[in-house]
């Protein structure tokens, strides 16, 4: 496969580059988010650092998955689960833990092929509910024709729903793609700009709350 190495440390692409064309890989190495997603179209399969100068590996596959449904690695130094979890729910297809063996980078990388690709979650940039407009790209809400003014973590939270309506997320998603955090005070945070939403829109049916899970979208 055409495998696109997003990773900044010289001594470890050094070492894998060989070790993937070992594989039958062919392998091209940048170190930079900006890299990444300017190139995304070339490869069949990415590696994905997060610890990257330019911007946080999440972040970068976030914007990746917005876009394509390129198989993605995780390859990072964070170990705690919760990290993990980021990871996978922002569209990663598998994560691994450095450091770790060529060759069961290779097998993981053989079974994601295998499951193919996933859907892309974000096909339409405007998201239409009712008599509410949602446009992702230009981050604009209107309400019966008349613009609404979100404050910027009002609108990522709805963004984050309206990406996949009538999916459910769970609070801990939410707020560790939008917060970074699972505290209680970003929790308390949370409650305060979904109000907000509903407010501000006057559409309380907007977000719906299924207790003990999470939030949507409405269908409509």
């Amino acid at each position: 496969m055409r495998v696109l190495l997003v990773e900044d440390d010289d001594r470890l692409a050094h070492a894998l580059i060989p070790a993937l064309a070992r594989h039958g890989h062919l392998v091209v190495r940048v170190g930079r988010a900006d890299d990444l997603l300017r190139l995304k179209d070339t490869a069949e399969f990415i590696l994905l650092d997060l610890g990257l100068p330019d911007m946080d590996g999440l972040e970068a596959l976030r914007r990746l998955r917005r876009v394509s449904t390129v198989p993605v690695i995780v390859l990072t130094a964070r170990t705690e689960e919760r990290d993990v979890l980021r990871g996978l729910r922002s569209g990663a297809d598998d994560y691994l833990v450095k450091p770790f063996r060529t060759a069961e980078l290779a097998a993981r990388m053989d079974a994601v092929r295998r499951r193919g690709t996933r859907p892309l979650a974000a096909a339409s940039r405007v998201v239409e509910v009712g008599d509410t407009r949602i446009d992702l790209e230009t981050r604009r809400v209107t309400v019966a024709g008349e613009p609404l003014t979100l404050t910027r973590r009002e609108f990522d939270v709805l963004a984050l729903l309206a990406r996949e309506p009538g999916v459910v997320r769970s609070r801990e998603e939410i707020l560790d793609e939008i917060w970074g955090n699972t505290l209680l005070s970003a929790s308390r945070s949370l409650d305060v700009h979904i109000a907000g939403i509903r407010a501000k829109t006057g559409r309380p049916q907007l977000v719906e709350t299924l207790r003990a899970t999470g939030y949507r979208l409405a269908l409509g």
